[in-house]
């Protein structure tokens, strides 16, 4: 299968499927109450339906389904199957709100079928801290716990339009690249797919007023295990430790600077809920993006200026990487990036406003007063509306 073909089937066919199937997808949610309501944890204003996860999922299976006539992506049967576990379970729980231990059980069962029939886990550290290969005992729980963590804080950054598939499209886009360069055919096919099926849903999601949808759990917890296999398919097989290795790159510094917002992100909020005497597990407006939110920037503003935050950390391990800087440095490098784009950024703007309160609401006012043209984001509107 040449490099253009491995690319653009997957890429259109996913697109496309997705693009097809996302009105009648809408007209469902509407007909059958199948939506997300406002509440005061949220923010939207009005009742939006929420089952894109179902049209992202098979938009993914179309592209793969084609790809498969021209390379054999037996390889992904496992991971496909933990996939489509993940959105049925998400998309009950966007439907009749299923218990949170399910959930979890869910998530630990999807982790297990990867480690024990897809064999994929996180089990080498690759020289980080002078560790290479991790026995089974270390490897099982450290790859249980870090996968439903990367999971969830995905889940998580959920919270403005066009976050989570603008975050997951820039993450599957560096994973394809790697892939590309290994030679992976499978796991390229995979990532180019989802980047695919994820674009038309983010123009609705961004822009559409009628077609506006949101991805639900269904979509999150679906791309979050996709996601979280990439991570342990470039920990787990020999050829990415080479290929790192050889260039001088940490797989493990690289990996956590990909993740650094949600997974960071994550861990700020929860600490300071337990830290507040609040449950961890119970929502709020503290999340990085609802801070831009509150500041006045738009949803897409929010959502580009998170994701640039996640990719500043990714360019920052690249400047260590240049600068000869040793696996373990390249780690605290981006563990102390990661810090700053999360808890630096929120809290030095909750010092601020406490502060100067009066010059931040006049920076709010004029933010308001000053907001660039809506004509682009009208057209925008109205196209998506139209297909």
């Amino acid at each position: 299968m040449s490099p253009i073909s491995a690319t653009l089937v997957p890429f259109l066919v996913s697109m496309l499927s997705v693009a097809v199937i996302h009105p009648a997808l809408v007209r469902f949610a509407r007909a059958k109450n199948i939506v997300d309501n406002p509440n005061t944890r949220k923010l939207q204003l009005a009742p939006v339906p929420v089952l894109g996860g179902i049209g992202v999922f098979f938009g993914i299976t179309m592209g793969l389904v084609c790809a498969c006539v021209l390379v054999d992506c037996s390889s992904l049967f496992v991971l496909f199957g933990c996939m489509l576990l993940m959105m049925y379970v998400g998309a009950m729980d966007d439907v009749l709100d299923i218990s949170p231990l399910l959930r979890l059980a869910s998530q630990i069962l999807a982790v297990l079928a990867l480690i024990y029939a897809g064999g994929l886990s996180l089990d080498d550290f690759h020289g980080l801290w002078g560790v290479g290969h991790l026995p089974t005992a270390v490897s099982l729980p450290l790859t249980v716990v870090a996968v439903v963590g990367i999971i969830n804080s995905m889940n998580l950054i959920d919270g403005v339009d066009g976050l989570f598939a603008i975050f997951t499209i820039s993450v599957c886009a560096i994973f394809a690249s790697v892939f590309f360069m290994a030679g992976d055919v499978p796991f390229y096919v995979l990532a180019v797919a989802s980047i695919g099926a994820l674009i038309p849903f983010l123009l609705h999601n961004a822009f559409g007023k009628r077609s506006k949808m949101f991805v639900g759990d269904g979509g999150t917890l679906l791309m979050g295990v996709a996601v979280s296999a990439f991570v342990m398919r470039l920990d787990s097989y020999p050829v990415y430790g080479e290929m790192f290795a050889s260039r001088g790159m940490g797989i493990v510094p690289f990996l956590l600077a990909l993740l650094a917002v949600p997974v960071f992100d994550t861990l700020r909020v929860m600490i300071a809920r337990i830290i507040r005497g609040g449950s961890p597990l119970v929502g709020d407006k503290t999340h990085l993006h609802h801070m831009f939110i509150w500041l006045g920037v738009s949803h897409v503003g929010t959502a580009v200026s998170v994701v640039s935050l996640n990719l500043l950390v990714v360019l920052v391990w690249w400047v260590s990487v240049l600068c000869g800087a040793s696996v373990d440095v390249q780690f605290y490098v981006v563990v102390a990036s990661a810090i700053a784009v999360t808890c630096g950024v929120y809290y030095s703007v909750r010092l601020i406003c406490r502060l100067w309160p009066d010059d931040v609401n006049r920076f709010r006012a004029w933010k308001e007063r000053h907001k660039p043209s809506r004509r682009a984001f009208e057209f925008m509107r109205r196209l998506m509306d139209s297909i």
